[in-house]
């Protein structure tokens, strides 16, 4: 059983809508006690960063998301889902994150150009991934897939190992991470058609 963790943040159903379409059962939850008990964990996100830390603190989910990863539970953030799980944010001021992952998050720079044409942000739209190393998440996808984006923050990683996949618009940026048993994206799979399913696929199926 998948679990996607309700805080009051983010477009749940799309993702539950997206693990059923490629045949497996994921419930929307917002008890802690279910993580403990699902086989593997995702952790969605839209909205402000300060918010969901304190969504999550509230909610009571923050330490029933590191037991989860600690035993080794295949875990699956998305979009602001990555953010939370770095060490800090700078939107709206610094507001401290989960630290599994060492690292900030970063609001993109003001005048970004690409080939002399202003960008705008938030970065919306599809976008191509760039991969960096063979994360569980894209056996079976091709390099310099298209994937759906909606961010006006990256996040910066200390440690460049974890970096999945990198992306451009205006900067090169991190748009997916892997670490043992978590791997999280700043794209929204369960947006990004056949390849996003392709992608929650194989998370259903991460050992």
């Amino acid at each position: 059983m998948i679990a996607i963790i309700d805080y009051g943040m983010g477009n749940l159903r799309s993702v539950q809508k997206g693990f059923e379409k490629v045949g497996f059962e994921a419930v929307v939850t917002s008890d802690p006690k279910v993580l403990l008990d699902a086989e593997r964990v995702v952790l969605p996100g839209v909205g402000a960063f300060r918010d969901c830390i304190r969504n999550l603190e509230e909610g009571g989910f923050i330490d029933p998301i590191f037991k989860v990863i600690q035993a080794g539970k295949p875990f699956l953030g998305i979009c602001l889902g990555l953010q939370l799980l770095f060490t800090e944010s700078e939107e709206f001021g610094i507001h401290k994150g989960l630290n599994i992952i060492p690292g900030k998050v970063h609001r993109f720079p003001e005048g970004m150009e690409e080939a002399d044409e202003a960008l705008k942000v938030p970065h919306m739209g599809w976008n191509q991934i760039s991969m960096k190393k063979d994360s569980p998440l894209f056996t079976g996808i091709a390099d310099g897939s298209n994937v759906y984006f909606v961010h006006s923050y990256y996040v910066k990683p200390e440690d460049g190992s974890v970096v999945a996949s990198t992306t451009r618009y205006g900067i090169d940026f991190c748009s997916s991470i892997w670490k043992d048993n978590v791997v999280a994206t700043q794209f929204h799979p369960e947006k990004s058609q056949e390849k996003g399913l392709a992608m929650l696929k194989n998370f259903a199926t991460m050992k």
